[in-house]
């Protein structure tokens, strides 16, 4: 199930919110055990910072980077990536020459995708997904961190002062 269903506790049995009955109906069996877990919603106020901490460290680019990065989500994505927050995909060539070809032809496929040839093999990175449905508050809270930390490092400052001209700009 992708979208979570909203229930209240009733002091003994957990009731779907007004309007989920029929999504129950089609996601449940009467009798079955289901496992419930908390998913404790996001702050908005704390996306909105991350994003405008991403924004500000874009805008202020060394001019060496800017042409790695043409949009604050190239910047975000990769970051992830540098983070740890990614998949990665790892084909095997022939040779150099064809690993080469490879990712020539892999790359243009995703231009968020950090691809990197060492010999014979092609590594595809892709950042993963932090929507609401992909990564929940305590989740996104430490990808937004490690991010953030990748991207102040990467424009020399710290995370305070990077935070701090975000609420600026804000």
């Amino acid at each position: 199930m992708t979208n979570p269903i909203p229930f209240q506790w009733q002091g003994d049995a957990f009731t779907p919110m007004p309007g989920f009955g029929r999504r129950c109906d089609e996601a449940f069996t009467v009798g079955a055990v289901y496992r419930l877990v908390e998913q404790e919603d996001r702050s908005a106020a704390s996306h909105k910072h991350y994003f405008a901490c991403i924004n500000t460290a874009w805008e202020n680019l060394p001019e060496r980077l800017s042409a790695d990065f043409p949009t604050p989500d190239h910047l975000r994505r990769f970051a992830l990536i540098r983070a740890g927050y990614a998949d990665s995909r790892t084909l095997v060539a022939s040779s150099k020459a064809e690993a080469v070809r490879l990712a020539a032809f892999v790359k243009p496929m995703d231009s968020y995708a950090v691809v990197v040839v060492s010999d014979a093999t092609v590594t595809v990175w892709t950042a993963r997904s932090q929507s609401a449905k992909a990564m929940g508050k305590a989740e996104f809270q430490a990808s937004k961190d490690a991010v953030l930390e990748v991207i102040a490092a990467l424009i020399d400052t710290d995370l305070a002062t990077l935070s701090a001209q975000a609420g600026q700009a804000a």
